[in-house]
C-alpha cells in the first residue's frame, strides 16, 4: 500500500507529467525506463531508490528551478517513509516480549489491567514508584485507587514503568528539509575551485611507491577494517560503515548505539554521480572494441564496476543525515581519511554521457585527494543568477531534520583509496561515523593523459573523444 508522502509525491510528478502534454510512452523512451514502471511513480504504487531518474523526468516535463527542490524534497520525504520500519519493530518490543511475566495479582483484587507504561488512574507518581525505578506520570490523585497499585508486586510496577519509557522512544514521522536541485554551470568543478583557491597539494607520483596516508586522530582510521571510535565517557565501540548503497541508511558508531537519546545519525549514500544525466569518467583496463553500451545512468556504476572500473577525475557523492529521534545531534564535522596513494592507473578512460550544463549548482564540499591533507571546503552554488553562500560544518539533524551534503573528490596525479568521517555529539555523547564503499574505501585515480572515449551511437560504438 502507497504511503502518504509517496502519493504526494506521485501528485506532483502526474502535474508535472499533464502539464508536459506528453504520453507516458514518449517520457519512458526519453528517459529509459518501461511505461508501466513509469506509471508506477506517477500513481504512488512505487518510489525511485534514486533521484536521478526523478530529476531527469522533472527536467524532461520541464520543471522550473523552485519545481526541481520541490521534487527533491517530495522524493526525500516519500523514500525516507517507505524505508521506515514497521510499528511493531519499534525499539523496545523485544525487551518487553521476552522479560519475565510479572508477578500475579492477588485475586482478592481484581482490577483492569495496567495500560503499558501508564500509572493506573487516580495513582500518585510518587507513591507508584519507588527512588530506583522509572517515573512515568499520568492522570490526577484518588485516595481509593492506590490501595490497589500497592498490591502489585514491585517488579510488576517496573516492568510497566519501563515499557512505558521504550514506548516514548518509537522514532517519528521523518519530513525532510529543504534541499537543492543537483547540475553544474560551467566554469569547472567545486573541487577546481578550491584548488585554484590554493588547496593543499601533494608531490608529484613517482610510481613507485605510495604516500603515506594521513593518519586519523580517530581509532577508526587505523586501516580498511577499522570500525571503532571512542568517546570521552567510555571505551570504543563497533559500529558498521554507512557507504551501503544509494538509499541504505546504516548508524553510526561512537559512544551512543541504537535511537534515541544519544544516539549516532544514519548516514546513506543518496548518489554516486549528483550531477546526473552528465558525464562521469571511469576508468577501465579494456579496450572500446570490448565493452558493451553504456546503460542508463542509474546502472552506470554497476556497468563500470562490472569490468573492474574505478571512478576517474572527479567522484560526486551525495549523502543523506538524518538523526533517529527529535533529539538534535550536531554534526562537528567530516574529515578525508587516506588509505593509500599511488601512481594513477595506466588504463582507458571511458565517460558516461556527453557532458552538460544546468541552472542550478548546489552548495558542494569539495576536496583534493591529491593533497597531502585532503580537507573538504564548502564552495558555494549558484542557482541562475543568485549566489547560494556556502556554509561549512557544524549542522544539526534530526528525524524531522535531514541534510544532503554534495561532495566533489577530485584526483589528477594519483590513485587514492579513502574513506570519510562524519564526527558527531548529542545527548552529551559523541563518536564518529565511517563512511566508506559498502564497507570498503572508496577508490578515485587521476585520468591525465590517458586515452578517453565517449560513445556515440550505435553504428559507432564507443569512438576517441575530441
Amino acid at each position: 500500500m502507497a504511503t502518504p508522502e509517496a502519493v504526494e509525491f506521485a501528485a506532483l510528478l502526474k502535474d508535472l507529467k499533464d502539464r508536459s502534454g506528453r504520453s507516458y510512452g514518449v517520457l519512458a523512451g526519453k528517459l529509459h525506463v518501461s511505461t508501466s514502471t513509469l506509471h508506477r511513480y506517477c500513481n504512488g504504487d512505487a518510489v525511485p531508490n534514486e533521484f536521478a531518474p526523478v530529476e531527469r523526468f522533472a527536467r524532461v516535463c520541464g520543471a522550473s528551478g523552485d519545481e526541481l527542490v520541490e521534487v527533491h524534497r517530495r522524493w526525500i520525504v516519500a523514500d525516507a517513509a517507505r524505508r521506515r520500519p514497521p510499528v511493531g519493530a519499534a525499539p523496545g518490543t523485544a525487551e518487553s516480549a521476552s522479560a519475565p511475566a510479572p508477578d500475579p495479582v492477588p485475586a482478592s483484587a481484581p482490577s483492569p489491567a495496567p495500560v503499558p507504561g501508564v500509572v493506573p488512574e487516580g495513582v500518585e507518581a510518587a507513591e507508584a514508584v519507588g527512588p530506583s525505578e522509572p517515573t512515568v506520570v499520568s492522570g490526577g490523585a484518588r485516595p481509593e485507587a492506590r490501595s490497589r497499585w500497592s498490591r502489585l508486586s514491585r517488579r510488576t510496577r517496573v516492568l510497566i514503568a519501563t515499557a512505558g519509557v521504550a514506548a516514548l522512544l518509537v522514532p517519528t514521522t521523518v519530513v525532510a528539509a529543504d534541499l537543492v536541485g543537483s547540475g553544474r554551470e560551467d566554469g569547472g568543478s567545486a573541487a577546481d575551485r578550491v584548488e585554484d583557491a590554493g588547496g593543499d597539494l601533494g608531490p608529484a607520483p613517482d610510481g613507485s611507491a605510495s604516500a603515506t596516508p594521513r593518519p586519523s586522530a580517530s581509532p577508526s582510521s587505523a586501516g580498511p577494517s577499522a570500525s571503532a571510535s571512542a568517546s570521552p565517557s567510555g571505551p570504543p565501540s563497533a559500529k558498521p560503515s554507512a557507504g551501503s548503497g544509494p538509499g541504505q541508511p546504516q548508524g553510526g558508531g561512537g559512544s551512543g548505539s541504537g535511537t534515541g537519546l544519544g544516539a549516532p545519525p544514519t548516514v546513506s549514500i543518496s548518489s554516486y554521480n549528483w550531477d546526473e544525466p552528465c558525464g562521469q569518467h571511469y576508468l577501465v583496463n579494456r579496450g572500446p572494441d570490448e565493452l558493451d553500451p553504456p546503460p542508463a545512468p542509474q546502472d552506470r556504476r554497476g556497468w563500470a564496476e562490472s569490468y573492474g572500473g574505478v571512478d576517474a577525475g572527479n567522484m560526486l557523492l551525495q549523502l543523506t543525515v538524518q538523526g533517529t529521534s527529535r533529539e538534535a545531534v550536531v554534526l562537528k564535522g567530516m574529515h578525508v581519511r587516506v588509505l593509500s596513494r599511488k601512481a594513477p592507473l595506466p588504463w582507458s578512460a571511458y565517460l558516461m554521457g556527453n557532458g552538460c550544463g544546468s541552472g542550478i549548482a548546489p552548495q558542494t564540499f569539495a576536496g583534493h585527494l591529491d593533497a597531502g591533507h585532503p580537507t573538504l571546503r564548502p564552495v558555494p552554488g549558484k542557482q541562475g543568477d543568485v549566489v547560494v553562500p556556502a556554509v561549512d560544518f557544524p549542522y544539526k539533524v534530526t528525524s524531522e531534520d535531514v541534510e544532503v551534503f554534495n561532495l566533489d573528490m577530485k584526483a589528477v596525479g594519483y590513485d587514492v583509496t579513502w574513506y570519510l568521517e562524519l564526527e558527531w555529539n548529542s545527548g552529551g555523547k559523541e563518536g564518529v561515523v565511517r563512511i566508506d564503499d559498502h564497507g570498503k574505501p572508496f577508490r578515485t585515480s587521476g585520468m591525465k593523459g590517458r586515452p578517453e572515449y565517449v560513445y556515440g551511437n550505435e553504428e559507432v560504438g564507443w569512438e576517441p573523444a575530441t
